[in-house]
């Protein structure tokens, strides 16, 4: 075998995971194959760059643990590297009597997180910290902030190639045979051998992981994110981040403001169905990937039972008064005309067979392979805690030299 280790997928989990492996093994032979001419391009790069804290996740569940861990990891990472990020926290607002109670159920699990500094605020400290924010009790949650994932995506690509591993862009795997030596791939730039091999593929992890021979537990179902960008001159209506209380009812968490590591302020994003795993915009349309998607049981079921949620979050997409409306919920303040610009991204989002999205990361593994099929958010705030996890698995597969 020529190389010890193959990732597929050089987005931030899956160069994480490397970098945690070059550290535990310095002499391992590591190759990282993306499709794309450079790393990043799609979750890692496009995501709302948010630092996220922990604070919705179930006590207990890998989303919990990893994302507390791999903030702290983060911001560590950043200092070290010089890759801008931000503290600046975000407040979780109840706008009405029935979100109190919601809003509690987020206290618990944050304390049950260890989330530090944390806290309750009435309306009167509310309006200290974010004065144009709507609502009549909120959490405050300063471990929240911002970072530029784009960048880390990039000096970790760096740190690996510098401590030896190779990185092949448009590299797409095409087919995977494993024979009593190990994994052979077959890629467009050539043959890839190892003894390992680990599925860091994203929004096509499902389909790496079918093509080496398993039965995932959950089809990837792409979901388009659209975000509208705050004008500079109403940028001061948001002072760090506000974020709706979710409703459990539904799927996604909800339109929220982000202020980002530039400075910069989004709004969104809404939760719209792609045509495409990469479907970034109306127009795309993979007909393949859209009946995969459509003739998956769990992909019908999800549609019946948030149909009308559906049907909203599609209308706010071709409606910007509509759209403004959700974020007038959380600032009254901001207008239509106080957005300037867009931009997209596609979410991974796992779905069981029974229609439920997956709660939490999921990650299964073989004797020879290691496949991550669910890291949506928060995976690249918890990405190298994900990676140092991976990395021992990993590693009991590999023996040493």
């Amino acid at each position: 075998m020529k190389h010890d280790v193959i990732i597929v997928g050089g987005g931030i989990i899956g160069l994480a995971t490397g970098r945690a492996l070059l550290e535990r093994r310095p002499d391992l032979k590591l190759l990282v194959l993306e499709k794309e001419p450079g790393v990043g391009r799609h979750q890692s790069g496009r995501n709302s760059g948010v630092l996220h804290s922990g604070l919705y996740y179930q006590p207990g569940s890998l989303k919990a643990s990893l994302c507390v861990e791999g903030a702290a990891m983060m911001v560590e990472f950043c200092q070290e590297y010089g890759v801008p990020f931000t503290r600046d926290g975000k407040v979780v607002v109840a706008t009405d009597q029935a979100e109190q109670g919601r809003l509690d159920e987020l206290e618990r699990r944050g304390r049950a997180n260890g989330l530090d500094g944390m806290r309750r605020i009435g309306a009167a400290e509310l309006r200290e910290i974010e004065p144009h924010a709507a609502g009549f009790d909120a959490l405050f949650v300063p471990a929240t902030g911002a970072v530029d994932f784009a960048g880390v995506t990039g000096a970790l690509a760096a740190d690996l190639t510098n401590r030896g591993a190779e990185v092949a862009v448009g590299a797409a795997v095409q087919s995977a045979i494993h024979d009593g030596s190990g994994w052979h791939l077959t890629t467009g730039g050539g043959q890839a051998n190892a003894r390992v091999v680990v599925n860091c593929a994203g929004l096509y992890s499902d389909r790496v992981a079918a093509m080496m021979g398993v039965d995932p537990p959950v089809r990837i179902v792409p979901f388009r994110g659209e975000y509208l960008t705050v004008r500079p001159s109403a940028r001061s209506y948001v002072k760090s981040s506000i974020y709706p209380v979710p409703d459990p009812d539904l799927p996604f968490l909800g339109v929220h403001l982000t202020r980002r590591h530039d400075g910069t302020v989004e709004a969104g994003p809404n939760a719209v169905f792609a045509w495409a795993q990469e479907g970034y915009d109306r127009s795309t349309v993979n007909l393949s990937e859209l009946w995969q998607a459509v003739s998956y049981p769990g992909t019908r079921r999800l549609f019946r039972a948030h149909w009308r949620s559906g049907v909203h979050e599609l209308a706010r997409s071709f409606r910007k008064r509509l759209f403004t409306a959700a974020v007038q919920k959380l600032v009254p303040d901001l207008q239509s005309e106080d957005f300037d610009g867009t931009h997209t991204g596609v979410r991974a989002q796992a779905v069981t067979r029974d229609g439920k999205l997956a709660d939490d990361f999921v990650i299964s593994s073989t004797d020879n392979a290691v496949h991550v099929l669910n890291a949506p958010s928060p995976g690249a705030t918890s990405s190298l805690a994900i990676g140092r996890t991976l990395a021992g698995t990993v590693l009991e597969r590999v023996p040493p030299r």
